[in-house]
């Protein structure tokens, strides 16, 4: 199986990765989802060989006088539409989906031009090597099957097969003798069952393996076609995230100015009309001037604290001017629980994914201290090949999850402005992991 194929496909990955330690594979719907359709596809392999065979044979034969061609085209019709139902049981029992290969056919052709673009499109002929395969696959894999698993079956139920049967002899020639005549002697039994068993489940996933490799290859698209399509979804993505990301910056903007008006921008006004009534009275009332000229001294400090909040938000200076590990340390300082910082970065990542990561920790540990009910939480920046590595963890409550206009959504908007990835780990009752994965080059 190429390596195209296995990131390509979803759920593939999945598959070949496992768990593979037997109390998750029992654990898993996809052990005993693959085990029956292992056991089951004999039939529709056998149906397949029958079909293709008779309905090919009679379609060529039948050339001669023309009626064969119509057959043919029928006969194609029906494997390509049992390649598409095969994709669907490949989905049901292993959980790889895989995508339709097939050509666009030509909006403006008649039936001959559509029948003419599926004989020339490479997936049908891959369909037709798939499904012809299918009979002597499908063979093996149910030899395989009821062998591992009949096994298994027969020497765990040892003990119950003495009980109706009196007796239970296990001979292999030379190689094993064992003759059991009560439960407590067939013990010994059920113990080399549990060890085919587990045998069992093994050969279950890696036959699993096997099978969705095979399929994706045959029925899944070229690696041209894979690569196409990654490319494109990649492009659709990057051209969603700026569209977001673009909606977020104007609402910042929108923000920065109602923040300016409504806030230091009423208070410096306030402090020039407590200066112009101070100097009015300067002469008069002095001491009433004196207690303008406090009142406008206060009110510029802060003017000057709400400006200093507002670039801060836009952009902290210390961020700029010493990086992550500090930056990222004064949030934990004003944090409403204790957290622990790790920051391990050989150099500084570029100003825009500094800036991210910045706000991805800032806007995670404002929501800790409003809604998480948490004790304590840790920040760790890493990095990891090529990509910046941010996660933020605490104990509360979990249930965090990203809504539309809401503060994790604009954050996962950030990330994807430079084809980052946003997740969010939060089962209820905790502990919520928010991790962002954003690339960077140094």
């Amino acid at each position: 199986m190429s390596e195209t194929a296995v990131a390509a496909v979803p759920g593939i990955r999945r598959l070949v990765m496992g768990p593979w330690n037997p109390w998750a594979m029992v654990r898993s719907s996809l052990t005993w989802r693959a085990a029956v359709y292992l056991v089951t596809s004999l039939a529709f392999g056998l149906a397949w060989f029958v079909g293709l065979t008779v309905g090919l044979t009679l379609s060529v034969a039948l050339t001669v006088i023309w009626v064969g061609i119509p057959l043919l085209a029928l006969v194609m019709l029906l494997w390509r539409g049992g390649a598409m139902l095969e994709r669907r049981l490949l989905k049901a029992a292993f959980g790889v989906t895989v995508p339709d290969p097939y050509r666009p056919m030509p909006p403006s052709a008649g039936l001959l031009g559509k029948w003419r673009a599926m004989a020339v499109d490479p997936a049908t002929w891959k369909d037709l090597l798939y499904l012809g395969l299918r009979f002597p696959v499908a063979l093996v894999e149910f030899t395989v099957s009821v062998t591992v698993w009949s096994a298994a079956g027969v020497f765990l139920a040892a003990p119950v097969i003495v009980v109706v049967e009196d007796t239970v002899v296990v001979n292999f020639g030379d190689l094993l003798f064992y003759s059991a005549g009560d439960p407590v002697t067939a013990l010994p039994l059920t113990a080399v069952g549990v060890v085919l068993l587990l045998a069992a489940l093994y050969v279950t996933r890696a036959m699993a393996v096997l099978h969705a490799g095979y399929g994706v290859l045959l029925l899944g698209p070229s690696r041209a076609q894979a690569e196409q399509t990654r490319l494109q979804a990649r492009a659709d993505r990057l051209q969603a995230s700026r569209a977001r990301g673009v909606d977020a910056a104007e609402a910042e903007r929108r923000r920065i100015e109602r923040d300016l008006h409504d806030g230091a921008q009423q208070r410096l006004l306030a402090v020039a009309m407590d200066i112009g009534r101070a100097r009015a009275k300067l002469e008069e009332d002095p001491e009433a001037a004196r207690a303008l000229i406090e009142q406008a001294h206060a009110g510029t400090k802060e003017a000057i604290a709400e400006l200093r909040d507002l670039a801060r938000g836009i952009y902290p200076a210390i961020l700029t001017d010493r990086g992550l590990d500090p930056a990222i340390s004064g949030l934990a300082a004003r944090a409403a629980v204790p957290v622990e910082v790790e920051v391990d970065l050989p150099e500084r990542p570029p100003a825009a994914v500094e800036s991210i990561a910045y706000f991805i920790v800032a806007e995670s540990l404002a929501n800790i201290a409003k809604y998480a009910r948490a004790t304590r939480a840790s920040v760790r920046v890493t990095r990891e090949s090529h990509w910046v590595v941010v996660e933020v963890t605490d104990n509360g409550v979990g249930g965090a999850r990203a809504v539309p206009e809401g503060g994790l959504a604009g954050l996962a908007d950030r990330a994807a402005t430079i084809d980052g990835i946003l997740t969010i780990d939060s089962p209820p009752g905790g502990p919520t992991v928010i991790r962002a994965d954003l690339p960077c080059t140094w």
